[in-house]
């Protein structure tokens, strides 16, 4: 959350919880990554609606909970297991499990839930950098998993409309396992990339960060002093950084009940 989110949030009403939700999920590369790589191989709107129900429950379920309970970790830790599951997907759409572990990929369905509460996790602890107090705190924190359900489906639909465009051409059969693969590649670069930044916040002189990175615009937010009544600290189980809150791809189609046929 910007300095600018934190200022405004204050004294916002509901739908401003609603447009932040929005807009995170609408520049959270990680949870669009990870959607793309859901969406790449679905042609079935049956199967897409089940896929994106499930992600949405996943995500819906620690979003509420974990934000309600206080509940959070080190964000840089939660951002990193998000960019696996990132990686997971473009494995699976590259066929991973048959070509390389000789065994068939778990049930979509079922790992799109568990991805979901990994990534609803992570909204949770974005959410509870901003002074939420406990008035209303039950539909702020509804008006913001509103917001990403909306932010969700714009998305979505942009994707959809993209692959669709691109199925129809012949370069989707010649360039979907490059597609994959790159997004392989991104999802380990941002676990790298969250990887470093956790081992900065525990050991700063030893893994320094420019000074106009985004970490620091979390820690200097952190660290600025400003009245927030009611505000509750979040009960953490991962190591955070002193005197800062939690920051800031053989081709194969996923059609049928498991929606792996090879």
């Amino acid at each position: 959350m910007s300095a600018e989110d934190q200022a405004r949030i204050l004294n916002a009403g509901y739908l401003e919880y609603l447009r932040l939700g929005a807009i995170h999920m609408l520049s959270g590369y990680d949870h669009l990554l990870f959607l793309f790589g859901v969406m790449f191989f679905l042609t079935r709107f049956k199967d897409i609606l089940i896929l994106i129900t499930a992600f949405t429950v996943g995500h819906s379920i620690t979003l509420v909970f974990a934000t309600l309970a206080g509940i959070t970790a080190n964000y840089y830790l939660i951002d990193a297991v998000i960019a696996l599951t990132v990686c997971y997907k473009a494995f699976d759409n590259l066929d991973g499990f048959k070509k390389y572990l000789q065994t068939r990929s778990p049930s979509l369905v079922w790992m799109v839930f568990i991805f979901g509460l990994i990534h609803g996790f992570g909204l949770s602890t974005r959410l509870q950098q901003l002074p939420l107090g406990d008035e209303g705190l039950v539909l702020k924190i509804l008006s913001f998993n509103l917001g990403v359900e909306l932010g969700q489906i714009a998305a979505l639909s942009i994707m959809f409309l993209l692959l669709t465009l691109w199925r129809k051409t012949e370069s989707f059969q010649k360039f979907s396992a490059a597609a994959n693969v790159l997004l392989m590649f991104l999802g380990g670069l941002l676990l790298l990339m969250q990887l470093h930044g956790y081992q900065h916040s525990q050991y700063p002189d030893d893994f320094p960060l420019n000074a106009d990175d985004h970490s620091h615009i979390h820690e200097d937010m952190a660290k600025s002093e400003s009245p927030l009544s009611g505000y509750k600290k979040p009960l953490n189980l991962g190591a955070e950084p002193d005197g800062a809150e939690a920051q800031e791809s053989k081709m194969h189609t996923h059609d049928g009940e498991d929606y792996h046929s090879h």
